[in-house]
């Protein structure tokens, strides 16, 4: 069975959330804040390991390292 997984990532230029496939170059939808985007995630596979991006630094982990919603 293949491993569901997907990834809540913000866009920069863009500025809102990027839901996203493991190697796609393309999104699988966005959406303007974080929460919508991971919302939204789990409508498109209610099966998949969601991933989000850290956007800023905590006293826990910083924005490169990825957490669970």
């Amino acid at each position: 069975m293949a491993k569901h997984e997907l990834y809540v990532e913000r866009r920069e230029k863009e500025g809102d959330y990027a839901i996203r496939r493991p190697g796609s170059k393309k999104a699988s939808d966005t959406e303007a804040t974080q929460a919508d985007a991971i919302e939204r995630a789990k409508e498109i596979d209610p099966e998949a390991a969601i991933h989000v991006e850290r956007v800023r630094n905590t006293n826990r982990g910083s924005r490169d390292h990825w957490r669970k919603p």
